[in-house]
């Protein structure tokens, strides 16, 4: 009796993922991905009489809420604004990627249907559209330092390119992750908006990261601070606001953890190796699930 053997059916996809041709074939679509990147900012601000201006009000609403609540609670950090948007910029442009990247395969189901194409520029469209919305809230930053006369440091300023890749990295290769899994499993989608609201509490954004570190290190007898320090989102924000807030104790106040910027750059260099190998194993898991997209839609 011959042998049956099981035989995976692929619908669109090559077996297994080959990197450099890969890309190549993401940019020859860059096109395709440019019109998505339109088509979710338009869908984003239809018949909206602000449009952009939402994504500008956004870093003011969480500024003054948390300036009011900082105020209520005696908890007064120098310079304040500077050092909640320097970390509220980072998380943002995490958070919204994530949110809309968990539908971003399931809301183009006709597309993937219909058109053959690399699944990847869909979650990448998402990371996107999260670029443009952390474009306009630096501004509103930038804008901010400028009339308040807050000034850059140069030396503390050249972490800001190592942070912001770290940041970008990690964020398609979670959104990688998190996109295919959703058009298996549904209820991703609902967890992953449960997920960041438990990590934005976990990420040293509206409270000083000094804080964290001094009552940590000696944790009923165990250095928790190592452990803390595992979450990548941390490492980042940490990032964002030594290059952007730079002061380290202002006015004799610890509000930033007490390490040099080497340390720092340290710190992003791990956090960089360790998102690369993430963007690996999440880029294979996609592509993986990717040839049955079609029929699970």
């Amino acid at each position: 009796m011959a042998a049956t053997a099981a035989v995976t059916e692929r619908t669109s996809e090559p077996p297994k993922l080959r990197i450099i041709p890969r890309v190549r074939e993401i940019v020859a679509c860059r096109e395709i991905l440019a019109n998505l990147v339109r088509k979710e900012l338009k869908v984003k601000y239809t018949a909206s009489v602000l449009g952009a201006v939402w994504s500008l009000l956004n870093p003011v609403v969480f500024l003054a809420v948390f300036t009011f609540v900082t105020v209520v609670l005696g908890n007064n950090i120098p310079s304040f604004p500077v050092f909640l948007l320097s970390g509220l910029l980072a998380w943002n442009l995490f958070s919204v990627a994530l949110g809309l990247g968990a539908r971003s395969v399931v809301d183009n189901a006709n597309l993937v249907k219909k058109v053959s194409f690399p699944r990847e520029i869909l979650p990448l469209s998402t990371v996107g559209v999260s670029l443009v919305d952390f474009a306009l809230q630096s501004s509103v930053l930038l804008l901010f330092m400028l009339v308040t006369g807050f000034g850059f440091r140069a030396s503390s300023l050249l972490l800001y390119p190592l942070a912001f890749v770290d940041l970008v990295v990690f964020t398609v290769a979670m959104v990688l992750w998190i996109s295919a899994l959703n058009v298996r499993y549904r209820d991703i989608q609902h967890l992953t908006g449960l997920a960041l609201l438990v990590w934005f509490w976990l990420t040293p954004i509206v409270y000083p990261g000094a804080l964290v570190q001094a009552k940590l290190t000696s944790f009923h007898g165990f250095d928790a601070w190592n452990v803390f320090l595992l979450n990548p989102l941390a490492d980042i924000v940490f990032g964002f606001q030594r290059a952007l807030y730079a002061t380290v104790s202002p006015n004799g106040r610890a509000v930033l953890p007490p390490v040099s910027t080497a340390w720092l750059a340290g710190l992003l260099l791990a956090v960089l190796c360790a998102s690369l190998l993430l963007l690996s194993l999440t880029w294979r898991l996609f592509f993986r699930m990717s040839g049955d997209f079609a029929e699970e839609l």
